[in-house]
């Protein structure tokens, strides 16, 4: 497996080597836009609306909007200056209750493994945070940005997941319609439990649940490369029924 960042756990005076690895492997396929004639793909231009011509990277400078059409410009040496410094190290600030964490923070996984073979230290620290159920939050650098994140004991090893920050979470109160909440029968709400008793498993299995599309998806492109004549379906208009919430409810079960 590809290591992405190498540098060491700061827990107390105790320094863990570790590596990261990425945890999630994206299976879907990029597409391309391609001309229709010739199957080129296209490219795009530096482009200057104002002056109808194409811009060569040494004419461009990065700048923030600060109002319509208000731009201030920052310089690359004052960019470079704002940059977190590079360290090898995820210094760990403090020690919680894993269930504390919302999951609405959580961005990106990585698996972290030990730096070497039989590395006493991680496996004393796997083992501690596992028995606790805590997670342990820490700051680091990688690749030029810094993240907040959080390490809990995972299966064999250790799972590193990257934080939102407070200040990129968007207020839930600001969606539409959640303040009109009707009120709701004593019989929609039994039936609505008996409903969930009825789905409801053990055992969480996320095998269980395939990804329809991409199958369907390298289906057609191997279908396409041998030449294959593809017949489109068309797909029946849905009839709108308007029902009964509870006659639905009762439906269901």
């Amino acid at each position: 497996m590809k290591v992405v960042w190498t540098g060491s756990i700061s827990f107390g005076l105790v320094n863990i080597p570790v590596r990261l690895y990425a945890a999630v492997e994206p299976q879907s396929k990029g597409f391309r836009l391609l001309h229709k004639k010739d199957k080129v793909p296209i490219q795009y231009k530096r482009w200057c609306p104002k002056h109808k011509q194409e811009v060569a990277w040494g004419d461009i400078v990065k700048g923030v909007e600060m109002g319509k059409n208000k731009y201030v410009v920052l310089e690359k040496e004052e960019l470079e200056q704002l940059k977190p410094k590079t360290t090898d190290e995820i210094a760990i600030m403090e020690i919680i209750d894993a269930w504390q964490i919302d999951p609405i923070y959580y961005d990106h996984h990585y698996f972290i493994g030990p730096d070497s073979e039989k590395e006493k230290a991680y496996f004393l620290f796997k083992q501690v945070m596992e028995q606790c159920a805590k997670a342990a939050l820490g700051r680091f650098v990688m690749h030029e940005k810094e993240y907040v994140c959080a390490i809990e004991s995972y299966k064999e090893g250790l799972l590193l997941t990257t934080l939102n920050y407070a200040h990129e979470i968007r207020n839930i109160t600001h969606v539409d319609y959640l303040a009109d909440a009707p009120s709701l029968k004593a019989e929609e709400v039994k039936l609505a439990m008996q409903l969930i008793e009825k789905l409801e498993k053990k055992e969480f299995d996320i095998t269980k649940f395939e990804d329809t599309y991409m199958d369907e998806l390298k289906t057609l492109l191997k279908k396409k490369v041998k030449g294959a004549v593809i017949v489109v379906k068309q797909k029946p208009e849905k009839v709108q029924k308007e029902k009964n919430l509870i006659e639905a409810l009762k439906a269901s079960l």
